[in-house]
């Protein structure tokens, strides 16, 4: 007797039925960004799209909170002197950011944590046309 195959194998995906809508009820912005450096900068999926490379130009204040509206592990590419329009989305969760440029450190949605993050980009240096 052969034995049958199961229907599902360790690893296998299991999709329910219908659309899946990534980022659904989430706001969403529209920025347009410019490379200003001399090197490809790339930016991935949920980097807080705020503290981004200081060579990239463009309204840091309206990205604060906000990341790229892209699936996960994917990325989006910055040529030098490259000006493209991207698409983010708010960031989700408990709204903490620590690391990356060191321009937040806390939580998001904090009014002392913003001021400093925007006090932080002139310090800094980095770019910025808002």
């Amino acid at each position: 007797m052969t034995k049958q195959p199961s229907a599902t194998v360790p690893g296998a995906i299991l999709c329910a039925a219908g659309t899946l809508e990534l980022n659904a009820n989430r706001t969403q912005k529209e920025l347009t960004v410019a490379n200003r450096g001399d090197r490809p900068i790339q930016i991935g999926s949920h980097f807080h799209f705020f503290e981004v490379n200081r060579a990239l130009q463009f309204d840091r204040p309206t990205a604060y909170g906000f990341r790229l509206d892209i699936p996960a592990g994917t990325a989006v590419r910055f040529e030098p002197g490259d000006t493209k329009t991207v698409n983010l989305v708010a960031m989700a969760g408990d709204r903490t950011v620590r690391g990356l440029n060191n321009l937040v450190n806390g939580a998001l949605d904090d009014a002392d944590v913003r001021a400093n993050a925007m006090e932080q980009l002139q310090t800094l240096g980095f770019s910025d046309q808002g």
